[in-house]
């Protein structure tokens, strides 16, 4: 029926935006956790700053939007319960996450739901495997290139600063830490914002309003807004874990931690890589702790963030899953 679909299609993209909000303030850690610990700005300063320049990088390109929308499976094969049921499994385990101050990867959510969802409503033939390579590859590879990059990073800042007095060092850094925070923040928005850019574009696209994949101005617009209202809505649970409780840290690892951080991110928006942003800052504190020692390193903390990140995405396929079994009653296939 045109006005079941019409409904379903109105539903989609309510769940997407839900879905940028949470976001938004799941992730808001991944630009500001660290110059907060480090108090370089202000717990209020520093999430209105993240949701300003979250807002300006969701504006900025739709490379990311493309992988995801085109991806994971074809538009013209699925249905709009289908992105409904994988949008509100990833909506499931990001509040799942959120309420127990994990950062588990919003990216995997997203991506996981689609899965669970495209399965149970097709089985597994229809996925994109070569699309779900890259994706999956990319997610796999960030937390590598982040802890690599950030102990680098870290350790030439050590040396080229080895002769400075850690007090004016930090003096120094903690007005740095700003503009890396901020550098942080927009990078954030070119990755993650994009995520239901592509679902919405894929709803879109599935229902006939559009005739190619194609990233509306309307979309980018809606999912920036969502984003940015959500990261300043606050997100103190994982702010708390990843700033605080994982790795004790000074401005001068602060700065060090988001510039290597933004530079992963960005470097992979450029080329469409849907890389995880929490996957990306969290490895690069990883990096950081360990230029300074192992111990340096809270693993009880770091052990409970690895499981949060490797049942993500079967969980979010999971909660999909079940979400399509029970919606297909009511909307049907």
């Amino acid at each position: 029926m045109p006005e079941v679909t019409l409904l379903l299609l109105v539903l989609v993209i309510s769940a997407a935006l839900i879905f940028d909000y949470i976001n938004g303030f799941h992730d808001t850690a991944n630009a500001i956790a660290t110059c907060v610990s480090t108090r370089a700005l202000s717990v209020k300063a520093a999430i209105i700053m993240a949701a300003v320049l979250n807002f300006a990088g969701a504006m900025v390109s739709t490379k990311v939007a493309t992988t995801i929308g085109k991806g994971i499976v074809d538009a013209n094969s699925i249905t709009q319960l289908v992105v409904l049921a994988g949008i509100l499994g990833a909506i499931a385990w990001n509040l799942i996450t959120w309420y127990y101050g994990m950062p588990s990867s919003s990216s995997h959510a997203i991506i996981g739901g689609l899965i669970g969802a495209v399965i149970a409503h097709a089985g597994p033939s229809v996925l994109h495997w070569d699309g779900l390579k890259k994706i999956v590859l990319a997610l796999v590879l960030s937390p590598v290139v982040g802890t690599a990059v950030g102990f680098t990073f870290m350790v030439i800042m050590m040396w080229l600063f080895r002769n400075q007095a850690p007090s004016g060092l930090n003096n120094g850094f903690r007005r740095l830490q700003v503009g890396s925070a901020a550098l942080m923040a927009f990078s954030h928005g070119t990755a993650d914002a994009q995520k239901s850019m592509g679902v919405i574009t894929m709803a879109l696209l599935s229902y006939g309003l559009i005739p190619s994949f194609d990233v509306p101005t309307w979309v980018k617009l809606g999912c920036a807004v969502a984003m940015g209202l959500g990261t300043a809505a606050g997100g103190w649970r994982i702010i708390k874990t990843i700033g605080k409780d994982f790795v004790k840290l000074q401005p001068v690892h602060g700065f060090c931690v988001e510039t290597a951080a933004a530079g992963v991110i960005m470097g992979a928006a450029s080329i469409g890589m849907p890389v995880s942003t929490t996957h990306v800052i969290t490895s690069a504190i990883l990096g950081v702790g360990i230029s300074k020692r192992l111990t340096a390193v809270n693993w009880n903390v770091a052990y409970r963030i690895v499981w949060a990140w490797v049942l993500t995405i079967p969980a979010a396929a999971a909660a999909s899953f079940i979400t399509y079994q029970g919606l297909t009653p009511f909307f049907g296939k």
